[in-house]
């Protein structure tokens, strides 16, 4: 009996493995029209990109040279694109950094026992759902100089009125601001999710020891919350380095270049200068900007998570 049994139990073994198998092979099938997508959209482009950087194309000849390395070496000797990648980074840091302490702080609120709590998240995150574009002109409508909503409120009160979009000292503040309050909502959800997944058996073992608020959260709600951090510091910079729309309604990228990123300076050459070859070396230095910046976050942040 026994050596009957056991080619039977083999044989069941093996065709459970290869039934297995199928169902993994035609869940790969499933996953080819994503990964056209994917290809055809944003590997493709980026790869053409790549190839007009080393170009002199003005963007709708026919015909163009391949002139090497020479937009690079431009692109590392113009001033004006040192301008745009420090505005770049002030955008892509500062929007994550306040949404992160912002969105964990209305996280922390919402996640305690208080009225009106599914009212205040709807409100928080309402902003998201809304066009970037759309929301870049709302502000500008509050903070231009002739006919906003600041300004008027500030010659009612009998002050004198301010140029807020026009000086370079505070329009790329106000972008940061307009940006962080659009997608603040994003990291609340996060957190507040995080949050949500900590064993209340945690809180009440350090209450027992007489651990204050202040060490609570830092023992327990911070390094649990260490995944949430990741996830949202990721997509904050990434967000933030790729800012265009808010840009484009708020200041137009002015005055002159003060307000520039780097994406809305490769819509500049590309449209009104018509230099696409230079337009695209832009481009592939900021995606280049983009992963190291999101990776290295990513990396930290994952050796976080490790450690707590």
């Amino acid at each position: 009996m026994a050596t009957n049994r056991q080619p039977n139990t083999d044989s069941s073994i093996e065709v459970k493995r290869n039934r297995k198998k199928r169902q993994e092979s035609s869940l790969w099938w499933m996953y080819l029209p994503a990964l056209a997508a994917i290809c055809f959209f944003i590997f493709y482009p980026f790869l053409n990109g790549i190839k007009i950087s080393f170009t002199n194309w003005n963007g709708f000849s026919q015909s163009y040279d391949y002139i090497g390395f020479s937009q690079y070496a431009r692109m590392l000797k113009d001033p004006d694109t040192w301008l745009v990648v420090k505005n770049t980074l002030l955008y892509g840091v500062g929007s994550t950094i306040l949404q992160n302490i912002i969105g964990l702080g209305y996280a922390l609120l919402l996640n305690q026992s208080i009225r009106f709590k599914n009212f205040t998240r709807t409100i928080v995150y309402l902003p998201v759902i809304i066009s970037p574009l759309i929301m870049g002109y709302i502000f500008y409508f509050f903070f231009a100089f002739q006919g906003g909503a600041l300004n008027d409120l500030l010659v009612f009160l009998g002050l004198d009125k301010i140029n807020a979009l026009a000086d370079p000292k505070v329009n790329i503040w106000l972008i940061v601001f307009v940006n962080t309050f659009q997608f603040v909502g994003i990291a609340m959800i996060i957190y507040l999710a995080g949050l949500q997944s900590i064993s209340k058996d945690y809180y009440e073992a350090v209450q027992i020891d007489g651990a204050s608020s202040f060490q609570q959260f830092k023992n327990i709600t911070l390094p649990m919350l260490m995944p949430s951090i990741t996830i949202n510091m990721v997509i904050n910079i990434i967000g933030g380095l790729k800012l265009f729309d808010v840009i484009i309604s708020l200041t137009g990228g002015g005055p002159g270049y003060a307000s520039q990123s780097m994406s809305t300076f490769m819509y500049d050459l590309y449209f009104n200068r018509q230099d696409a070859g230079y337009a695209a070396t832009q481009g592939v230095f900021m995606a280049v900007i983009i992963l190291i910046l999101s990776l290295a976050a990513l990396v930290y942040f994952k050796r976080k998570e490790i450690e707590a």
